[in-house]
This record gives structure tokens, C-alpha cells and sequence, in this order.
């Protein structure tokens, strides 16, 4: 049966944002106290009888709405005996927040990962399955094994999808009442059973001759999902946001270039041409423009008889992907090279991204650029969006600290109302004002410093940077003034987990890139709350505030004492590339000290949110280009049944 306004009879039929809602959260919140009274005596088998008997009457027709009180009541003591933690009742205002199909916004520390058992329970007594979806397969293992418990208490079976894992794995896996994994884990399959069926179908004969044998015909013969029922989404801006702008594809995997000697030469040739004479550089669209001087002096630098095209690439544009390669695209930022190989990193997560490659001959560019073997092309066999693929679900929820400031998308693309959950504890972290300098060197001798000066007070310090170079130009600071450091990116990001886990012990430095171990909580040392806490400090302005919140969000968890602190530049990138012309002209000036503050916090806070709207409007065309694709394909089956 399908989990169709779950809570209506509770939150009525308006957005939860609204004043009304909150209110009846509250009331829904007493119930449940109410009702734990009645199961705190139960033996574990009688729990688990309560459990079973609410499975049969869901599935014997009963609403989900009726059974949500005593649904969370059974799921809170389940993890109260077997995992030590009880529900606060902000934590069950997050899982009715969920069941409404809305965004918990919730702060960091607070519990989301036990949020999410409370709807998932409740959910899944439908039997048709649940999805919860993270951000890494360290995340999705550590939640399963740690929530798995509580389901299998009471009479749920838990699953968990991973990398490396084979068809029949995955196939048990999805079969389970509650299934946890990445976005890009899940999108991947949806896409495999695709080709699988693709594959099925072009087999004409195969169905006709199971049918004449009296063998039973599967449609679904070799695929591992089994329906789009329920999706929890833990990060859920990371996953819906941030990296909805990047379609996952299937693609094939070729081996060396036939063509490799042509981007060996296009590179040779790149670094012969001169910017303004021979092309204009458009660093916002990290595009390349050739000049027809330009393009006369490619051609006439070709050998007599070289081929003007390669494969459907005219030989200019070879050469213009080498130069944005050149000047674009940068090592230890964009990518790192493991093992001879090209990685790309994930530019909202600073985490590898070994199954991506960039199109157009981009990818092999690069790979000229770094001496590097230059693989094939991918050609694509599949592809969906995240936008795409989790509008599917016919419930779709999630959770994030940081959701606010989106919530105007997450409500027109998604559906999906921003609700506010309340910290269980008053918050205590101090967000000090932005510090401005007019060059970049004045910002890392000001970053030094604060570093060592909060070092010196036994306070933990975490630094935020948004690539590997930044990162380790740092690292090799601190590592001169002999003060020990952590350091946490892409060539690190096995030991992620076990690098933030220890960053809140005294006099800790931690330096870390976007990735800030997100989902894992910084726990404070002995002594710590009473020095202050964890400080914070982040060296740049990222495309979008939420990610700016999420690092200073890494400080002050469930009520500890914290702060946070930007120290930013002139010479940052997001000035640089889309900041306006006065304040490009204005970088390189000044000296040790910061400049006016309200001012220039106030250009980086434009500049910030004109980026968010850039970012917004292609993720809307990506969204009207899925909505044709629908369409067509709707179109296309239409005329196949007629």
C-alpha cells in the first residue's frame, strides 16, 4: 500500500513550517510520551509481538497515520534497551518531520542517524522497503551496524549496499526491510537494472520461447531493486543540492587512446599560443575562446596530411580543451593523480571520485597535461540525475543542518518544506565576525597565528580549506614551526572517520577540506568545554553558505561551548573569479592587518549569493531538460503500445 499523507489526521494538509504545524508536532510529541509509558514494562519478546501485531494490521489496511504514535513509541524503546539512547523529543519531532515528507534541519550533533529508525520503522511495515541514503560507504556501513539493532529487535531485517559488492548481494540487500547506502550507490543500480531490462527487452525471442515452454517470464529477471516505496536522506542538501548539478552516469570503460598522440600534440600546441592574441580566457565559465588568429596558426602548424578532425572533434577544439586544461583545471584542487591514474575530486566534498571522468576530451586533456596515460573516451550507456531519480520515490524525506538556506529550492523543485527542529540543549557557539585581508599571504600569517594562539590555550582547532593544495601549503606550515597536526583530504579520506573523531582533544589541529568528516561527530576531551571548546577556522568562502555553516557547524555540538571564525583575502577565488571589479582591482593591497570588515563582508556575502543563483538556474535547466526527457519517453512508449 502506498504511504500516502502518512500524518495528515495529526498535521492536517498545510506546509509544516507554518505555526499550526509546530503545534501539533508538540501535541504528537506528548502522545508518544504518553504511550512509552505502556511498552517501558514489555519483555523483549512482547515488544517484538506489539511490533508484529502493528505489521499485520498496516498491512491489513490500517493507515500509517493511526499507528505513527505507538510506531515511534516501540522504535524509542527498542534503541533505549539495545543501543543505549533514547529519543529526545526534539529527536521525534525530526521523525515526524519525515513522515510529513518535510527537511529536519537539525544541528549538528543532534542525532539525526537515530532520527531517521523512527519513520524508517514505520514505513516499513508496508513491506515494501525502505531507502536510507548517505554520503559514503564508511557512513552507510557505521549507521547499519549501529541502528541495525533496533530494527532487529523488533522483527526488521537491515541491509546495507556498498562498493564491490556483487549482484546477488545487492539483491538481498534491497530485499530487506530497511536498506542503507550512498545516493550514487542507489542511483547506480536504478541505472544497471535499466540496462539489464534494456537487455532483456532486445532478446525478442526469449520471452515467446519461456511462454511456449511454460517457463514463468520476469520482467525483472537480474535487476536488484525492487520498487522506489521510501527515501530517507541523510545530508540531504549535499545529495539533492549540491551534486545535483552532476548527472551520474554509466559509462564504458575503454583502455589506452588510439588517439593519445593527438592530445600529446594539441597540449605542445596549447603552450605555443598567447592569451589575447590567439584566445581570450572566460574564467567564470572556465571556458576558452580561440581568435581566428588563433585558429589560422593552429592549422598552419599541422603537419601536411594531418587530420583536421578527430573522430567528430575538429583539431581546435582539441586544442581548446588543452587550454582550459592549462589554465583551469589544477592539480591538488580539481584532481590528484593516484598511482599514475587521474581522480577527480569532489568539489563539495574534497572526497575521490575514482568513477568520474570529465566529457569532450576534457579528461584526456588533462591526462596529456600531467604526462599521463591517455585513456579512451566513455561512451555513455546511461544516465540519470539525482533530481531525477530520487523524484521517483513516492515518499521522499530527508535531513541536514544546514537546509535553511535553500529552503525556497527544496520547496519548488522537491516539494519538500523546511522545518526547524529546536537544538535539545541551548546552543553555545560563537560565530565571530568574518576577518578581511587584502592579500592572501596577510590571511595564511593571520591563520598562523590564530592557529598557534589557540593551540597555546589547550583549545582544539579545526581549519577548513576548500582544496588539497591549500591544504598541504598549510600543513607544510605548521609542519616548519614544529607544531603536530592531523591533516584530512582526498589522499587521506580512508582514515576520515578516525582523523575528526579525535579532532575536539586538547590542543588537537586538524586540517581538513570541504569533507570536515561530515556525519561524524566531534566529540571534546577532557578539559576542553572549560578552555572554550573547538574553534573553527575556515581560510575561504565556498560557492554557497550552507557549506560555510556546515564547517562552522562542526563546533558547539549538543550544547558544548564553541566557535567559529572566516579569515578570508582579496585574492580568494570566489573574489577573483566572481567578485566585482572593484574589489579584483582592490586585491594585493594592504598590509598585516585586516580591512574594513563590514564592507568587504558585505561584497563576499554578494558575490556568495549571486554565485547560489548562478548554481540555481542550472540545476533548474537540468530539471526542465529531465522533464522533456520524461516526456518524450512517455511519448516514445505511448506509440509502442499503439
Amino acid at each position: 500500500m502506498a504511504a500516502s499523507n502518512p500524518t495528515k489526521r495529526h498535521f492536517g494538509s498545510g506546509r509544516l513550517s507554518s505555526w499550526r504545524a509546530a503545534r501539533r508536532i508538540r501535541d504528537v510529541v506528548d502522545e508518544i510520551n504518553t504511550l512509552e509509558r505502556s511498552v517501558t514494562d514489555l519483555t523483549d519478546a512482547r515488544l517484538r509481538e506489539r511490533a508484529d501485531e502493528l505489521r499485520r494490521h498496516v498491512r491489513a489496511g490500517r493507515p500509517l497515520s493511526d499507528a505513527l504514535p505507538e510506531a515511534f513509541a516501540l522504535v524509542r524503546e527498542s534503541a533505549r534497551r539495545h543501543i543505549a539512547m533514547r529519543h529526545f523529543d526534539v529527536q521525534l519531532m525530526g521523525g515526524l518531520v519525515l513522515a510529513r515528507r518535510g527537511i529536519a534541519e537539525m544541528a549538528t550533533g543532534e542525532g539525526k542517524t537515530l532520527v531517521a529508525t523512527l519513520w524508517a520503522f514505520l514505513s516499513g511495515l508496508t513491506g515494501r522497503g525502505v531507502h536510507i541514503a548517505t554520503v559514503n560507504d564508511y557512513l552507510a556501513k557505521r549507521d547499519r551496524e549501529w541502528m541495525g539493532p533496533v530494527y532487529e529487535k523488533l522483527g526488521f531485517t537491515v541491509g546495507v549496499i556498498h562498493e564491490g559488492m556483487s549482484p546477488a548481494e545487492r539483491r538481498r540487500a534491497y530485499a530487506c526491510d530497511v536498506t542503507y547506502g550512498t545516493n550514487k550507490e542507489f542511483g547506480f543500480d536504478y541505472l544497471r537494472d535499466q540496462l539489464v531490462r534494456l537487455s532483456q527487452r532486445t532478446r525478442l525471442g526469449k520471452p515467446i520461447r519461456d511462454a511456449l515452454l511454460g517457463v514463468e517470464v520476469r520482467s525483472d529477471e537480474g535487476t536488484v531493486q525492487r520498487g522506489h516505496a521510501c527515501a530517507i536522506l541523510d545530508e540531504v542538501d549535499s545529495i539533492l543540492i549540491d551534486e545535483a548539478r552532476v548527472p551520474l552516469i554509466i559509462a564504458s570503460k575503454p583502455g589506452a587512446s588510439k588517439d593519445a598522440d593527438v592530445y600529446y600534440g594539441a597540449d605542445l600546441l596549447a603552450g605555443e599560443l598567447v592569451p589575447g592574441r590567439d584566445f581570450k580566457l572566460l574564467p567564470k565559465k572556465r571556458q576558452i575562446e580561440l581568435t581566428d588568429a588563433g585558429r589560422r596558426r593552429i592549422y598552419e602548424r599541422l603537419p601536411a596530411g594531418t587530420r583536421t578532425y578527430v573522430g567528430e572533434r575538429p583539431w581546435s577544439g582539441c586544442v581548446e580543451q588543452a587550454l582550459r586544461a592549462r589554465y583551469f583545471w589544477k592539480r591538488d584542487r580539481d584532481y590528484i593523480v593516484v598511482d599514475g591514474q587521474l581522480v577527480i575530486v569532489d568539489e563539495f566534498t574534497g572526497r575521490q571520485q575514482p568513477d568520474r571522468t570529465w566529457s569532450d576530451g576534457l579528461h584526456q586533456a588533462i591526462e596529456a597535461r600531467e604526462g599521463l596515460t591517455v585513456r579512451g573516451e566513455h561512451q555513455t550507456l546511461a544516465q540519470i540525475t539525482f533530481q531525477r531519480y530520487f523524484r521517483m520515490y513516492e515518499h521522499l524525506c530527508g535531513m541536514t543542518g544546514t537546509a535553511a538556506t535553500s529552503a525556497r529550492e527544496f520547496w519548488a523543485i522537491y516539494g519538500l518544506p523546511v522545518v526547524r527542529i529546536p537544538t535539545n540543549r541551548p546552543l553555545r557557539r560563537t560565530h565571530l565576525p568574518d576577518l578581511v585581508f587584502g592579500t592572501a599571504a596577510a590571511k595564511f600569517d593571520a591563520i598562523e597565528a590564530r592557529i598557534i594562539e589557540t593551540h597555546r590555550q589547550g583549545r582544539p582547532v579545526l581549519v577548513g580549506t576548500r582544496n588539497v593544495a591549500v591544504n598541504e601549503y598549510l600543513s607544510q606550515r605548521l609542519t616548519r614551526l614544529g607544531l603536530p597536526h592531523a591533516v584530512l583530504n582526498a589522499r587521506q579520506h580512508e582514515r576520515e572517520a578516525q582523523i575528526v573523531a579525535q579532532a575536539g582533544q586538547a590542543g588537537r589541529i586538524t586540517i581538513a577540506t570541504n569533507m570536515a568528516g561530515r556525519g561524524t561527530d566531534i566529540v571534546l576531551g577532557p578539559g576542553v568545554a572549560e578552555k572554550g571548546g573547538l574553534h573553527v577556522i575556515g581560510t575561504e568562502r565556498h560557492d554557497a553558505r550552507r557549506i560555510d555553516l556546515q564547517l562552522i557547524g562542526r563546533a558547539g555540538r549538543q550544547g558544548d561551548p564553541g566557535s567559529g571564525q572566516f579569515l578570508l583575502s582579496l585574492e580568494d577565488e570566489l573574489i577573483q573569479l566572481h567578485g566585482p571589479h572593484g574589489a579584483r582591482k582592490a586585491a594585493g593591497r594592504g598590509g598585516a592587518e585586516p580591512l574594513d570588515g563590514s564592507h568587504w563582508r558585505s561584497v563576499f556575502d554578494r558575490t556568495q549569493r549571486r554565485l547560489e543563483r548562478l548554481h540555481l538556474n542550472i540545476r533548474r535547466e537540468l530539471m526542465a531538460h529531465d522533464h522533456w526527457l520524461e516526456k518524450a519517453l512517455k511519448g516514445l512508449a505511448g506509440q509502442r503500445v499503439e
